[in-house]
């Protein structure tokens, strides 16, 4: 078997991988506990979601240059901090990212079985799960598909919203459905609660780090892919969370458990709710296939250097980590069954947050050569994803603060015990 994975994949390549984890469960699902949050303030959170993810994104970008392996944050942190700041942000990943793919499955479920979602959600992971282990170059391929797809969809509702006042004043007078309730804050920390929510959305491009070892040329093919893919994403979220605000109006926005579709579908443009309904299943099911990805490779790391079991550092004849595949799978799918997509946006949210406060410490310990982005971006994103973890709603924040003391606390002790 082979000892190491393979070096297959070019920029295009890993910016689709990119889009394909932050196009997907967050545009179809964040919108509505944002606008409870933030109100007519939506745009306000977006930017500042934008502005965390492009700290983030720099600190990243340097990072994987220096360290080009597989691992992300959970390399950054033990190499340029210590082991323990490491295993935080290890930990981190693995817990925010198994929330983020149980977030994609339950709005995959929700879209397709609306009157059963579990079985479908737990299906999907279990689909994508096989897929995952196939290998990367399938992923890849696949990624292209889906992420053309979704944008096409996006496009619909972007243009239905800017130009279709009609169809909008339809969907205000139309019977709403419930929705799943976290407890919010409203006013100006409404807005950072906000920010912290779509932030979420954005978090993909941590996909294109964990590449490291997977991608040719990683000095130039990881900073390109990580802007590239960030850039996209943020005019998408701008455009469409402006369509939805034409549209719907606030209000009405934060009560809608599926927004876009509930945008579309009605009046004369009824016909592209099915579309909608579609594209919104393929989308989480693209950030299924790039974020158990993730996962698995950031265990790869980890197990490598004894901080999770060694059997999960296997790699199978098709060069991917395939017991690492499995175990995240099945995490995602406990996951699901626990919490609904909306509990599980927050959980991933502060997780993730928590996870690039380390890279941004770590980022500001390279050396000046190493740093193609200034160093007060990476304080900037230090504060920010501080501040925006805490403001969080609290439930998910406690909870994130457990599964964190918990998990880094299993991987201490077994890296101890293996000396």
């Amino acid at each position: 078997m082979s000892s190491s994975v393979q070096r297959r994949l070019g920029t295009a390549d890993a910016v689709v991988l990119g889009l394909a984890a932050m196009l997907g469960t967050g545009v179809f699902a964040v919108w509505a506990p944002a606008a409870a949050a933030a109100g007519p303030w939506l745009l306000l959170a977006v930017v500042i979601a934008g502005i965390v993810a492009a700290c983030n994104a720099a600190s990243t970008a340097d990072l994987a240059v220096a360290h080009p392996e597989s691992g992300g944050g959970f390399v950054y942190g033990r190499e340029r901090l210590s082991p323990a700041a490491g295993r935080l942000a290890g930990v981190a990943f693995l817990v925010g990212k198994s929330a983020s793919a149980a977030a994609a499955a339950g709005v995959f479920g929700g879209y397709v079985l609306q009157v059963q979602p579990l079985p479908a959600a737990i299906l999907a992971i279990v689909v994508v799960t096989v897929l995952n282990v196939a290998g990367v170059r399938w992923t890849a391929r696949g990624a292209y598909t889906l992420v053309g797809g979704t944008l096409a969809v996006l496009l619909v509702v972007i243009v239905v919203g800017l130009l279709g006042p009609s169809g909008a004043e339809e969907v205000a007078s139309a019977a709403t459905p419930e929705v799943e309730t976290v407890p919010m804050r409203s006013g100006p920390l409404g807005v950072l609660t906000a920010a912290g929510l779509v932030f979420f959305a954005f978090a993909g491009y941590a996909r294109i780090a964990t590449l490291g070892e997977e991608v040719r040329d990683p000095g130039r093919t990881l900073r390109r892919a990580i802007v590239t893919a960030l850039g996209i994403a943020l005019v998408t979220y701008l455009l469409v969370a402006t369509a939805l605000l034409v549209g719907l109006g606030a209000d009405r926005l934060a009560t809608e458990p599926a927004p876009l579709v509930a945008l579309v579908d009605s009046g004369d443009t009824s016909a592209f709710g099915v579309l909608v309904r579609v594209g919104a299943a393929v989308a989480a099911g693209s950030a299924l296939l790039s974020v158990l990805v993730g996962v698995s490779r950031t265990t790869l790391a980890m197990a490598r250097r004894h901080e999770l079991p060694a059997a999960l550092a296997a790699i199978g004849p098709r060069g991917t980590p395939w017991r690492a595949d499995l175990a995240g799978g099945v995490v995602a799918v406990v996951l699901a069954t626990l919490a609904g997509p909306i509990a599980a946006i927050a959980l991933s949210a502060c997780s993730v947050l928590v996870y690039y406060a380390v890279i941004n410490v770590a980022a500001l310990r390279l050396p000046a050569a190493q740093r193609r982005w200034p160093a007060w971006t990476s304080c900037l994103g230090l504060l920010l994803c501080l501040g925006l973890a805490v403001l969080l709603p609290l439930q998910q924040v406690l909870i994130t603060a457990a599964a964190l003391a918990v998990g880094w606390g299993i991987c201490t002790m077994h890296a101890r015990a293996r000396g």
